[in-house]
């Protein structure tokens, strides 16, 4: 019983270097999932570097880090912002089905599947957003009544899905569906995004922690430096703005095509080169 539960706490295979480089990417992912989402860039991989970790249980336990994180960025911006909750509510309980439900594949099918789709699509997000400086500045509703909250119910469902099986620029892709879509202004989004992506990271541990997927005493600990990062990258974007959220979501998007890019070469293209 004892070996069981020490199993569940950490990984037989991390090291006081290796928590600390993990626990630092966590800090830093908390901040970036709060300005602009995008976190998983850096935290998901740090995850995935600890020995003795597979892939399925570096996803779960990185929900478990990143809920903490986005709770305290929601509250954050609730308290400094007010984000409409008649939107976000509704959206957050179906995107937390739809994460419930991809994280309930994610063992079954690979993310090298995706990753050449999710590219392409942050591609086109990025270069939808720098052709339109304009985007997202002021808030300007597109749609009202039941077809804003039809539209915001079908982006909670298909990125909540996303979230559950994958996972990376969960919160980037949410951001830009609330402004190209909705028509809200980047911070506003970026408000309304966090309470999504707090339902999306509790539907998928709803499906993990009954399957033994989570690391209890590092997901804590990663919870605990998302929670610093969340509450200080929330309090960056509310003082400095929509425009500063919108440079660093292009930021943010740039990087995640890199590196998902760089994930595509690796997997696929270079061993034929090879």
């Amino acid at each position: 019983m004892t070996d069981v539960l020490a199993v569940d706490l950490l990984p037989e295979g991390l090291t006081g270097t290796t928590l600390a480089l993990v626990l630092l990417a966590g800090l830093a992912a908390g901040f970036i999932d709060a300005v602009v989402g995008g976190g998983g860039l850096v935290q998901l991989p740090a995850l995935l570097l600890v020995p003795g970790m597979s892939p399925v249980q570096a996803l779960a336990t990185n929900k478990l880090g990143s809920i903490a994180g986005t709770t305290t960025s929601a509250i954050t911006y609730y308290r400094r912002v007010h984000p409409d909750l008649r939107t976000a509510l509704p959206m957050a309980g179906i995107a937390l089905a739809g994460s419930f439900g991809g994280a309930s594949l994610a063992a079954l099918l690979p993310a090298s599947v995706f990753k050449p789709v999710i590219v392409v699509a942050l591609v086109a997000v990025g270069a939808f957003t720098v052709l339109r400086p304009s985007l997202g500045e002021v808030t300007a509703l597109r749609h009202s009544g039941r077809r804003h909250h039809g539209i915001a119910a079908l982006v909670g469902a298909v990125i909540g899905f996303y979230d559950g099986i994958l996972g990376p620029g969960t919160g980037s892709f949410l951001v830009f569906a609330m402004v190209a879509l909705l028509g809200y202004d980047f911070l506003a989004a970026s408000a309304k995004a966090k309470i999504v992506n707090c339902a999306t990271n509790l539907g998928a541990l709803l499906f993990f922690v009954p399957h033994g997927s989570v690391f209890w005493g590092l997901g804590l600990m990663l919870g605990a430096a998302n929670m610093v990062g969340g509450y200080l990258g929330a309090r960056t974007a509310t003082t400095r703005g929509a425009r500063f959220v919108r440079v660093a979501f292009l930021v943010v998007v740039g990087a995640l095509v890199l590196r998902l890019g760089w994930d595509v070469w690796e997997e696929n293209l270079s061993p034929r080169l090879g």
